[in-house]
């Protein structure tokens, strides 16, 4: 595996272990998809570090089993006029 791959996944493994980060902020703080990230912490993470990918695995199951409390929180937001679209698909809190 190259170098920069590997320290890609270990910098995104601590950033998910420290934050509780979903796959979802931890590539928008490294500006990769998704799919890189999820490919990251499920397979590459493994080879590297067998210990932090038990401890990143928990959080992302954890984070799993919440999506459905944050989906209705951000719904409920966006009726009750708690977030303001700006640009593009993003909205922010008001």
């Amino acid at each position: 595996m190259r170098d920069y791959i590997e320290e890609r996944v270990m910098a995104i493994a601590g950033h998910i272990l420290q934050e509780e980060a979903t796959v979802r902020a931890a590539a928008r703080v490294y500006r990769v998809s998704k799919s890189t990230v999820h490919k990251d912490m499920a397979e590459r993470l493994p080879k590297i570090n067998p210990q932090a990918a038990k401890e990143v695995m928990r959080v992302l199951q954890k984070n799993k089993s919440e999506r459905h409390l944050r989906g209705g929180r951000a719904t409920f937001l966006k009726y009750k006029g708690g977030y303001k679209r700006t640009c593009g698909r993003r909205h922010q809190r008001v």
